[in-house]
């Protein structure tokens, strides 16, 4: 393609500023850097600003939407949260007459090839990273993607969506999938589940929370049914009940069709607040603490083959005040021990958490505790 009749700039922020720019769009990426310094100028001249960045939005989401509001200009960024599908309009336009409860879903594409090629091919982790860098899919350095942090961006912009308040990054709880391995996968199976990375928030008593982690999802649910790169949105409202949608989250083609879905809304002169609410109402949400929150969680242990071992851990778990919810023991070939998998009832996860550190102490233990959060979306 012949690009020289085009003007080029080699500075975003002229560029923001130019009277020649009607709308500008950002799709540098990066939290801070050329990409924040030129969205600020772009929206303090009036500029309508069109960003696919959610790690400016996430990070900066509240001040950008303070700048936008006040100098009377539009800030979009649909292509920021699963690509071409369209998330944000959905939770911020469609669902502005219901109230959400929750919201959950598979953010991140790589993890889900990752997990999803584990299951159906029987290799390990490091193996299928591999396959997946070579293929597109992640990133030489692949950080911030297994580590659950791209995901965590988007569920932190979701949830400002969702709840009315500013993005909040610093209350999300966030662990990857670099700790998952085959034998979890595998016998998380057994169980009636499948390992998946789920972004979820949700408004309780306590607060919102905001969370990244891989979770048990029944083999029965939406979302354990999303395989390879897709990406895919839960949604619990008052009102309408259960929604769910599905669809590519990243790539040229679906970042491309966002993006040109909110210059369309800029020409067609929609106007609404950033986040549901004026900016400077809006509130960032508090972490919510593990004596609030109630969870249950699949636990394996591995133990050396010997008498007294299950009692052991059901004895630990009931002074601990946790009861089991299925036991599973089932010999894992070069596993090293004997692996225990067990599910635990509904509990506070400061509860779970004490157990769990008791049953590290397991004279019996070879190797320190697995834990995994057991999807309730």
């Amino acid at each position: 393609m012949d690009i020289s009749g085009f003007k080029w700039s080699d500075d975003p922020v002229a560029l923001a500023r130019s009277s020649e720019t009607d709308i500008f769009v950002e799709l540098i990426g990066g939290a801070d850097g050329p990409a924040a310094a030129a969205v600020e100028a772009a929206l303090r001249a009036g500029k309508p600003v069109v960003t696919a960045n959610k790690a400016l939005i996430a990070t900066h989401g509240r001040a950008l939407a303070m700048i936008a509001e006040t100098h009377g200009a539009p800030l979009l960024f649909e292509a920021a949260v699963m690509g071409g599908t369209p998330a944000v309009k959905l939770v911020r336009e469609a669902l502005v007459g219901d109230q959400i409860e929750a919201v959950a879903g598979i953010l991140n594409g790589t993890c889900n090839y990752i997990l999803t090629e584990m299951e159906a091919t029987g290799r390990g982790f490091l193996e299928v990273l591999a396959e997946a860098q070579a293929l597109g899919y992640a990133e030489t350095d692949p950080t911030m993607d297994v580590g659950g942090f791209d995901a965590a961006h988007k569920i932190t912009i979701l949830a400002a969506l969702a709840f009315g308040g500013a993005p909040t990054l610093s209350a999300a709880e966030i662990e990857g999938v670099d700790g998952i391995e085959l034998l979890d996968i595998r016998l998380a199976k057994d169980l009636g589940y499948r390992i998946k990375l789920v972004a979820s928030a949700v408004r309780g008593p306590a607060g919102v929370s905001v969370r990244v982690h891989p979770a048990l999802t029944a083999l029965d649910h939406p979302l354990a049914r999303v395989d390879g790169v897709l990406n895919a949105l839960f949604i619990q409202s008052r009102k309408i009940g259960r929604m769910f949608i599905q669809g590519a989250g990243a790539g040229a083609g679906p970042t491309a069709a966002a993006v040109a879905a909110d210059i369309a809304d800029v020409m067609a002169g929609a106007a609404r607040p950033v986040f549901q609410r004026a900016a400077n109402s809006l509130v960032e949400f508090g972490s919510v603490s593990p004596v609030d929150s109630l969870g249950r969680v699949y636990v394996r242990l591995l133990v050396r083959d010997q008498p007294g071992v299950i009692a052991s851990v059901s004895e630990t778990l009931a002074d601990a005040g946790v009861s089991i919810d299925s036991f599973l023991q089932k010999p894992a070939q070069g596993a090293g021990g004997v692996p225990i998998v067990l599910t635990t009832h509904l509990a506070p996860e400061a509860t779970i958490a004490k157990a769990v550190q008791a049953m590290s102490l397991l004279p019996s233990l070879i190797a320190p505790p697995r834990v995994i959060r057991i999807s309730l979306i």
